[in-house]
């Protein structure tokens, strides 16, 4: 078939073609970018998520009033738990326990009100020194005593409820001695540190059966 070539109709056909060609190739090209960011923005806010949830899970290195990772040791010794130097989870768990079973303020903060019901004052747990240290040649006669009055379990309590925790204190005496709340609650680290104090404030005396036995 002849074409005109004079005629502009061919022409402008074929510039309309190349221009929805064009047109066509920059959709593709935007839609493809559209994709890529997308992919990198789901990417970005994965990491983050994920660094959010590990920021959460991980444990935080120091408590507010702790100041430093032998402070938190000193802390987690009164405790009970694992003396890693880290104030993370499990510690703040703990430091929960001891407040509620002390009516004390329920936050995972270890305070001065929770540091002193713990018997830490600020130059303890700066040192990470605690009272049981000096007590330390009473360790085997302390383990004596509460293997006798109660096995050694913490929580144990009297047939009649007198007698609470690893060394069967009655709550006069704990109290007396700087315990608060009820024995049998308290950390095991912390029925230790009473009952060496009482130890030696008294001898074997508070306990007359297992005493006389070590005599």
């Amino acid at each position: 078939m002849n074409r005109d070539l004079s005629s502009p109709v061919p022409w402008r056909r074929s510039l309309r073609a190349s221009h929805a060609r064009r047109l066509q190739r920059a959709r593709r090209r935007r839609r493809a970018l559209r994709g890529r960011a997308g992919v990198t923005l789901a990417a970005a806010v994965f990491s983050v998520a994920a660094a959010g949830a590990f920021a959460q899970d991980a444990a935080t290195p120091l408590a507010p009033g702790v100041q430093s990772t032998d402070s938190v040791q000193a802390l987690q010794k009164k405790l009970g738990v694992t003396a890693d130097g880290v104030y993370g989870p499990k510690t703040r768990a703990a430091v929960k326990r001891f407040q509620r079973a002390h009516g004390l303020a329920v936050d995972g903060v270890a305070g001065p009100q929770t540091l002193a019901a713990l018997g830490l004052g600020s130059g303890d747990a700066a040192t990470g020194t605690d009272e049981t240290a000096s007590t330390s040649p009473n360790d085997g006669t302390l383990e004596r005593i509460a293997q006798c009055e109660s096995g050694g379990d913490p929580t144990a309590v009297s047939a009649d409820g007198t007698y609470r925790g690893k060394y069967q204190f009655d709550r006069e005496t704990w109290r007396q001695m700087g315990g608060t709340g009820d024995p049998a609650a308290a950390p095991e680290a912390e029925q230790d540190r009473i009952a060496a104090k009482l130890l030696a404030a008294r001898g074997t005396a508070p306990w007359p059966n297992c005493g006389a036995a070590l005599s």
